[in-house]
């Protein structure tokens, strides 16, 4: 079964005997890929020759590359196939032969044009599990639509409750593309853990060097998409509203369901964020922190509900406390009252945060245009470290990918002459 026998080997990582290819773009599949990836899994990606995923494009902030690249594509591999002619499509074929999952987040489609869609990967690849993501899932009547992050949080109505009144706004990182591809990341992780499908025996490394799952029934598929992901993240809107009738307002950085709960300005110009979840940290932070014993006496206040209800006498009382003391003041007496607060802060200060600095979790990554900073993935699993691979250039790999499926090096120029492959790779900068 894969992961068997394998934890701490060498820090190779709990998915390193697994071989994924991934036919992606933007952000949702490169995220799932490059969990698998950071997990210890072999990601091949698999991108057009004449420009690639057009994520690299985005902007140009890192040395030349796109932010949103760099973040979702370390520790691949990209090979340039044009999937538009013969070879290239025999040679994704021979890929998917020998791997354990195919990754794609293209257009609706695109995956039954090239004969990798579920059905035919269970007739000719039965050991690959297919993961598909896509905007709005088969079968409804926004199926054929494209989506991007925006769109689907729109559509699923997290705008709604993102912004101000009058002024709704769209979550700032592309919530949407994220989780949606660690749903899959999870699926795929959770299908490997079964069994089914990989065909993998504990023995093989990550090579291109036999066919996998020769004989077993299909494998699963699996699909995600955006949409229902987005109107799984909106559970509580959804629920509250389905009961009570009412639309919840969007209310800045506070919450719809407790209260007080949310930010506020001190004396030295900061913002300090503030929050309860219950009654009794209610009592304390009117009686300890901000010393109003009379709000924690007022039967307004005294349940969740009426101060929700109150929600803005609340935040006027706190924030002229606030107002007459500095962050660091505030912050400390909070603490001490057991009162969860925070800092209000930009990219640049996180980018510098203590607590990242503290706990080591910053590692240096190589990329074609040098090596930069990038954190860790979330989960710390002891006695092992993620695989913090190279972000890859445009075909940096094709030769040595290809070179394993036994092509020659007279066969790799032939195809490179005719497109299939398209030109010479990236060159990868100084590190």
């Amino acid at each position: 079964m894969p992961g068997t026998g394998r934890r701490g080997q060498g820090g190779r990582g709990p998915l390193a005997d697994v071989t994924v290819v991934a036919l992606e773009q933007a952000v949702s599949a490169p995220m799932c890929t490059r969990t698998l990836a950071d997990l210890g899994a072999r990601v091949i990606k698999v991108e057009n020759p004449r420009g690639g995923d057009f994520a690299r494009h985005y902007d140009d902030v890192v040395g030349g590359l796109g932010a949103h690249f760099v973040w979702a594509n370390r520790g691949k591999e990209s090979v340039t196939l044009d999937l538009k002619t013969e070879p290239g499509l025999d040679l994704l074929h021979r890929l998917l032969g020998r791997a354990d999952v195919l990754v794609s987040n293209l257009t609706p489609g695109t995956t039954a044009r090239l004969g990798v869609a579920p059905g035919d990967l269970a007739a000719r690849h039965p050991g690959v599990i297919g993961v598909e993501i896509d905007g709005y899932g088969p079968g409804g009547p926004l199926s054929h639509k494209r989506a991007y992050d925006l769109l689907v949080q729109a559509e699923s109505g997290a705008c709604s409750i993102t912004g101000h009144p009058g002024a709704p706004a769209k979550p700032g990182p592309p919530v949407a593309d994220t989780t949606t591809g660690l749903y899959a990341a999870l699926s795929i992780v959770a299908l490997l853990y079964e069994g089914r499908g990989s065909g993998l025996d504990g023995e093989r490394g990550p090579g291109l060097d036999g066919a996998r799952g020769a004989g077993c029934d299909p494998a699963p598929s699996v699909a995600v998409s955006l949409f229902d992901t987005m109107t799984e993240l909106m559970g509580y809107a959804l629920t509250y509203t389905r009961h009570s009738g009412l639309e919840p307002d969007p209310l800045g950085m506070s919450s719809p369901a407790v209260a007080p709960y949310g930010a506020y300005r001190t004396a030295d110009g900061q913002t300090v964020v503030l929050g309860t979840t219950n009654d009794r940290e209610w009592q304390r932070l009117a009686t300890e922190l901000i010393q109003r014993p009379d709000l924690a006496a007022d039967d307004r206040f005294r349940t969740n509900t009426g101060r929700c209800a109150h929600r803005e006498l609340l935040d006027k009382e706190i924030a002229v406390w606030c107002a007459r003391h500095d962050l660091s003041t505030v912050q400390d007496r909070a603490d001490r009252a057991g009162i969860g607060n925070s800092r209000y802060n930009t990219p640049s200060y996180v980018n510098a945060h203590p607590q990242l600095a503290a706990r080591d979790r910053w590692r240096g990554v190589a990329t074609p245009a040098g090596e930069i900073p990038a954190l860790l993935p979330p989960p710390v699993i002891s006695g092992y470290e993620a695989r913090m691979g190279a972000v890859p250039g445009l075909g940096e790999h094709t030769e040595s990918v290809l070179g394993e499926l036994g092509l020659s090096a007279g066969e790799i120029a032939a195809l490179r002459e005719a497109g299939v492959i398209g030109g010479a790779p990236e060159v990868r900068g100084p590190a």
